[in-house]
């Protein structure tokens, strides 16, 4: 009697167990549709149209242009021939096409893959209407304005912190001050008179904050994908110059391309580069420290010189 009361209370446990798991599989069945009924809701879509399963384009196209002479709109006012017009047209939206129809017909010879049909719906519905080509050019401009608003978000905060150091104003009072021949009014309205020189000079004054870059539409991620095929012509042709120049008729180095080396050899930025006075540039392009030997000396003399300033 234990064994039998035991094994009982095992299948109830058993039972408890798999009814919510029945009970969300029935609300599963019972909210998802039919498969075929996304189609053409609870119709058919070829009995809408008049015509069999195996019926060719021609013959769709026939019944379809047939039907809409009855039911159109403009040739019969009624409301309910308003409505059936709707579902003709999308029944004929369906069947016309074979890739929606070859899923119109799987989903009604596999009513059980609810799941999967439900899905490939949707792809032809949706997915094929959205050209690949506008979304990436869309992606693009949201990305490209993002970017340009970033670029000069942090350019101007740069900017403003800039101009509170002393470095600032008080290259601003020297340009005043070389203006005006060191002749400064004493009126009441000098200091109002101030704010206003010092908008002008701060706009002649030419600012180069290092690690950030005044806000250019040619940096843009979008202009630069835009201009791509440009810019890869151009570096293919830059190289093919270098290599015919300096590898197969073995020309010494223009000054532009010297520089190019000795920055790209000493890993400097090229807005750092141009910061540095032509009397630095031409030293170390006379170094010629693309050569490795000259880049050893010049490495071993740097720390030289650092532990002698230690």
């Amino acid at each position: 009697m234990s064994q039998i009361g035991s094994a009982s209370e095992g299948s109830n446990s058993m039972a408890a167990a798999a009814s919510p798991r029945l009970l969300l599989l029935v609300l599963l069945l019972l909210l998802v549709p039919v498969s075929n009924a996304i189609y053409c809701d609870e119709d058919d879509c070829y009995d809408l149209l008049g015509v069999k399963q195996d019926a060719n384009v021609s013959e769709i196209k026939k019944a379809y242009y047939k039907l809409s002479l009855k039911h159109h709109p403009d040739k019969n006012p009624d409301p309910e021939s308003r409505k059936l017009f709707v579902k003709i047209a999308n029944a004929y939206e369906i069947l016309k096409d074979e890739s929606t129809r070859g899923q119109y017909d799987y989903a009604i010879a596999h009513p059980e893959e609810v799941f999967y049909n439900t899905a490939q719906y949707y792809r032809a519905y949706y997915g094929h209407k959205t050209d690949p080509r506008a979304v990436l050019i869309g992606l693009l401009l949201i990305i490209s304005v993002f970017q340009y608003l970033n670029q000069f978000g942090r350019y101007s905060k740069a900017i403003e912190t800039v101009k509170q150091t002393p470095a600032y104003k008080n290259r601003l009072k020297a340009l005043e001050f070389e203006r005006t021949g060191g002749i400064s009014s004493k009126k009441k309205g000098h200091k109002q008179m101030d704010k206003k020189v010092e908008e002008v000079l701060s706009n002649e004054v030419e600012l180069q904050i290092q690690g950030v870059e005044k806000p250019s539409v040619w940096r843009l991620y979008g202009v630069q994908f835009i201009l791509l095929p440009y810019s890869i012509g151009k570096v293919l042709s830059w190289k093919f110059c270098w290599f015919w120049r300096y590898r197969i008729k073995k020309l010494p180095y223009a000054w532009e391309d010297a520089c190019y080396l000795t920055r790209t050899s000493l890993k400097i930025p090229a807005n750092t580069w141009q910061n540095i006075d032509d009397y630095r540039k031409e030293n170390l392009v006379m170094k010629r420290l693309w050569e490795k030997n000259n880049m050893e000396r010049y490495i071993a003399e740097m720390r030289k010189e650092s532990k002698r300033r230690r």
